[in-house]
């Protein structure tokens, strides 16, 4: 399999969470991807708990300011930047970066102090892509290719 390169941060969308091309920081140090979210909540939908938040920062120019909601969900454990275990929520949902769109999880976390409201760690690169850390925005070549493409 020949895998695409990207660089040190990239523009992805997040089509079922309503995020166009917004600039992801890749970080091969981290196992998990991250994704910014504010007011996070579980509720009652009927019989059933449900996770709702609001996905990037407000000022974003990705930011909907729409509550996203999601019937499946977990809560895990995960090592923050300190490396202390904090209790985040897990989603899945789909990434499309480089021409290619495939299901990925985020855990939610307070990303306000970061440069970068996203994060993708090496669970969604792995097996996919390599990583050029002095170049930036590699994957437009592949978004560019991929429009090219006859079906």
């Amino acid at each position: 399999m020949n895998k695409k390169i990207l660089g040190r941060r990239e523009k992805i969308a997040l089509p079922e969470l309503g995020i166009g091309l917004v600039w992801a920081k890749v970080d091969t140090g981290a196992y998990s991807s991250s994704l910014h979210a504010e007011n996070i909540r579980e509720e009652k939908l009927g019989k059933k708990n449900v996770l709702l938040f609001e996905g990037l920062l407000p000022g974003h120019k990705g930011y909907t300011g729409e509550t996203i909601i999601f019937r499946k969900y977990q809560k895990k454990t995960i090592k923050n930047s300190s490396g202390d275990g904090e209790l985040r929520y897990l989603i899945q949902t789909t990434i499309k970066i480089a021409g290619e769109e495939f299901l990925t999880e985020f855990t939610l976390s307070e990303r306000s102090r970061m440069r970068n409201a996203i994060l993708l760690g090496r669970k969604a690169l792995k097996n996919r892509f390599l990583i050029d850390v002095d170049e930036v925005n590699l994957a437009k070549t592949y978004r560019k290719e991929s429009k090219h493409i006859n079906h």
